[in-house]
């Protein structure tokens, strides 16, 4: 059996498929796949949550749930609207004076880069 065939074994079952249709997919025995999942080390082999390849969990540190940061953003842009976004914040723009929202910075003054140029050195050409 191929590492990527062990990966996709892991990935599908914490998908909730069952031994059967991921036999079936994968074109293996189901005892193939009942015996690896079973032998496996499920704490130590974690998959991607974008790709699914396995990841080789650090010592003492978080666990990780992506594989490369291109995963990461990748996965974060197609699951945005999932995500529990508690760092949003409410501004008024000290330069044209519009309401926006600022995700993850509570110190914004600005609008857009716009309003800080215009602000910081009174027009776009520096004028």
């Amino acid at each position: 059996m191929t590492d990527e065939q062990k990966a996709n074994i892991i990935a599908l079952r914490a998908k909730g498929l069952t031994y059967a249709d991921i036999a079936e997919k994968l074109q293996v025995s189901i005892n193939t796949v009942k015996s690896f999942y079973r032998r496996c080390d499920k704490k130590t082999l974690v998959c991607c949550k974008c790709c699914g390849k396995p990841i080789n969990q650090p010592t003492r540190t978080r666990e990780k749930k992506f594989c490369s940061d291109k995963c990461r953003m990748k996965w974060w842009k197609l699951h945005s609207d999932e995500i529990d976004k508690k760092a949003i914040y409410d501004f008024k723009c000290e330069s044209c004076g519009k309401e926006f929202q600022a995700y993850g910075n509570n110190h914004r003054k600005y609008c857009s880069r716009e309003c800080y140029i215009k602000m910081r050195f009174g027009g776009a050409n520096g004028e």
